[in-house]
């Protein structure tokens, strides 16, 4: 039959890892160029060499994580260092940056470990139950979180619109309450132990001007670990937050950057830190998250690990 083929064929061909996408509301997974949708013996399927299949349907003992906010930035850095440990990563973030999740989720799977590409809302708590659910179903487990997702915002206070300061704390606290509890349960319901990690911020340990928002949600983020690590501790499960200063990511660059003097310039003019401060690379922070979510760091928890270059000391 041209154009299609039986589910049971193509998985008995396969002897590759793939990238799986899952669009949380369509309910399809994507395979390569298959469409396998769940209520379907059948599929139609564009000439594929070799063929793929889905990773539930191979068993590992590896352990599996999921990086919110993965498309770019910090969580595609954390990303790509965990696999580099070995880990299997589900990697999550808005539907608009499917393209560039692809592309991180390919490079995962050319370092050898399996990835699952979810798309959705982390503000929105039935897909950060379906990411949970998803991972668990396609990978096996989850043995680490990392609630890295979160936006930025820079207003002086007294021009604050309060829609500006509700976004921000919708998805920086209530999107990572959302992460930590959903994959808390699960920790829970597996009873294996786990590692929790959020993002905080040099901004959550000391305000700054232009950036009320930020600063308050990222002291939020401080206080909603803490609490949940002395609640999660008698299960095995670390909760801990990661506090860089600045890195230069998407997020932190400015179209002016070049004529205020350099990478994130403008974003160190606003809040008032000296303009040769050390910029923090992206590959010591994910070095930093990769050491916390190692099986060996039990005892570390409720801690938030900054990594300034010296700016603020604890």
């Amino acid at each position: 039959m041209s154009g299609c083929a039986y589910l049971s064929d193509i998985l008995a061909s396969s002897d590759h890892t793939p990238v799986i996408e899952r669009d949380l509301k369509a309910g399809a997974y994507i395979v390569g160029s298959l469409i396998l949708h769940p209520s379907r013996a059948l599929i139609t399927t564009t000439r594929v060499s070799p063929l793929m299949s889905p990773p539930s349907f191979k068993s590992t003992p590896s352990r599996i994580a999921i990086v919110t906010g993965a498309a770019q930035g910090l969580g595609e850095g954390i990303a790509l260092r965990l696999a580099e440990d070995g880990l299997d990563v589900a990697i999550f973030d808005l539907p608009s940056k499917r393209g560039q999740l692809k592309a991180v989720g390919d490079a995962i799977t050319a370092k050898g470990r399996r990835s699952l590409v979810l798309v959705g809302d982390i503000t929105v708590e039935g897909d950060v139950v379906a990411m949970v659910a998803q991972t668990v179903e396609e990978l096996g487990g989850l043995d680490v979180m990392i609630a890295n997702a979160g936006v930025f915002g820079s207003t002086p206070f007294l021009d604050l619109a309060v829609e500006e300061f509700d976004r921000i704390l919708r998805v920086n606290v209530r999107g990572a309450m959302l992460c930590i509890q959903h994959a808390a349960r699960q920790m829970v319901k597996q009873g294996r132990g786990g590692r929790i990690i959020g993002a905080s911020s040099l901004a959550g340990k000391q305000g700054f001007p232009m950036v009320t928002s930020y600063v308050t949600s990222k002291f939020a983020v401080r206080g909603l670990t803490q609490s949940v690590a002395a609640e999660l501790k008698e299960h095995n499960i670390t909760v801990n937050t990661y506090a860089p200063s600045v890195v230069v990511t998407p997020m932190t660059t400015h179209p002016d950057d070049e004529k205020n003097g350099g990478a994130a310039a403008t974003l160190f003019k606003n809040t008032g830190i000296p303009l040769d401060t050390k910029v923090i690379p992206l590959a010591e922070v994910a070095e930093l998250v990769a050491y916390l979510a190692k099986p060996d760091t039990s005892s570390i928890t409720g801690q938030c690990f900054s990594i300034n270059g010296g700016l603020y000391m604890d």
